[in-house]
């Protein structure tokens, strides 16, 4: 599986939203600034969190984003899923076609495709906001190098 910029950049931009918004809005030129994210960038990716009700916009001069869920309630797989739709690795019986006379598809797709899904799947749905949230401010108080997901 490979992580896709657009939904690094949405976990990264919640991430400072939660961090940031404190129950006032959160301008996206803000949390562009802070991260180094093209705003238009940001906004392509704020239309696909607010489609799928992760954040809420507020218009007017004051206006900007707010979190429309707690953070223990958001998810990376929500995130993921939002911006890019599904995360999980194809079922190889449709990718190589005619391999499953000798069972190799089969196999490749129970043993190994069926499996990384299943924990890809289980990692990212317990992977939550909060979580993310706190161990970023952690690691910025320990003086520890944070690394960007």
């Amino acid at each position: 599986m490979n992580l896709s910029k657009k939904s690094r950049y949405g976990i990264t931009a919640l991430i400072d939203l939660a961090v940031y918004a404190r129950n006032q809005c959160v301008q996206l030129s803000s949390i562009a600034e802070r991260n180094k994210i093209s705003v238009k960038y940001l906004e392509q990716i704020f239309s696909g969190l607010r489609r799928a009700g992760l954040v809420k916009s507020i218009k007017g001069p004051q206006g900007g984003y707010l979190l429309a869920k707690s953070p223990e309630s958001i998810t990376v797989a929500d995130v993921i899923y939002a911006l890019d739709g599904s995360y999980l690795l194809e079922d190889e019986r449709s990718v190589v076609s005619g391999a499953d006379e000798k069972g190799i598809s089969t196999a490749i797709q129970k043993l190994l495709i069926e499996q990384m899904n299943d924990q890809t799947d289980k990692l990212l749905k317990q992977l939550t906001l909060k979580t993310l949230v706190d161990s970023s401010l952690e690691y910025s108080q320990s003086g520890q190098e944070m690394y960007y997901i």
